[in-house]
């Protein structure tokens, strides 16, 4: 009798055992019809009935016909794995692609952002580095000076510190008075814009020279002063 087990069944998952148990039973009934008799094999009416043994040829040709289906069977389930582990494999290699992508992107924008504060620091520096230079005479003194009063918010024009210095002192940064009541005192005015010593250390800025001699010190100095008690320089026309 054929057994009714095909050997690795025990591994299999329950669909699978039920596909090769259908297939076995289908062997047992092509081997169970090819040992029952024909119409033609029957015994004469009122004979008792016999059966002839399953030739040799019959038996094996079942027993091939149930190991091809089961080969059939263990083909397709082998298929059915290949085709499992294949998409998973592409799950994988999706998943891969997209972290890579990810990482990619996370760098190109890390990149970006370094790039782009690199970019700024060297503005910065290169704006520090581009700091005016102003030339060593009258007209560049009162630039230099115009520029340091606008960050400290004192107020002048050009063309007023101009007249201002040409009659205090010719434009002379050394100018010195030894002769007016100031000198007289003992506190001689000094610089371009003759500024006695007291007035120059009460309104000296920050960020000048502290020299009564300095020429831009002196103007800075001056319109300082001219601004507390005029206005500004621009409104003083004779000695202050």
């Amino acid at each position: 009798m054929f057994s009714s087990r095909t050997p690795g069944l025990s591994r299999l998952n329950k669909t699978q055992k039920a596909s090769m148990a259908g297939v076995a039973a289908a062997g047992v009934a092509a081997v169970t019809f090819s040992l029952v008799p024909g119409n033609g094999g029957s015994a004469e009416a009122g004979s008792t009935s016999q059966s002839k043994p399953a030739s040799a040829s019959q038996v094996a040709w079942s027993s091939t016909t149930d190991g091809s289906q089961a080969s059939a069977v263990h083909a397709i389930i082998a298929k059915q794995h290949t085709s499992a582990k294949a998409t998973a494999s592409d799950k994988t290699k999706s998943e891969a692609d997209a972290k890579a992508k990810a990482a990619a992107k996370a760098k190109a924008e890390a990149k970006a952002k370094a790039d782009a504060k690199k970019r700024a620091k060297t503005a910065a520096s290169r704006s520090a580095t581009r700091k005016p230079v102003y030339p060593n005479n009258l007209d560049g003194w009162i630039r230099e000076s115009l520029a340091i009063m606008k960050k400290h918010g004192i107020p002048g024009s050009y063309n007023g510190i101009h007249r201002n210095i040409i009659r205090e002192s010719s434009g002379n940064p050394k100018a010195i008075n030894l002769w007016d009541i100031n000198a007289q005192n003992g506190i001689p005015s000094k610089g371009l814009l003759q500024v006695i010593p007291p007035t120059f250390k009460a309104y000296h800025v920050k960020g000048t020279p502290n020299d009564i001699y300095n020429p831009v010190s002196n103007i800075v100095a001056a319109c300082n002063y001219a601004a507390d008690k005029y206005g500004s320089m621009d409104n003083v026309n004779s000695a202050y």
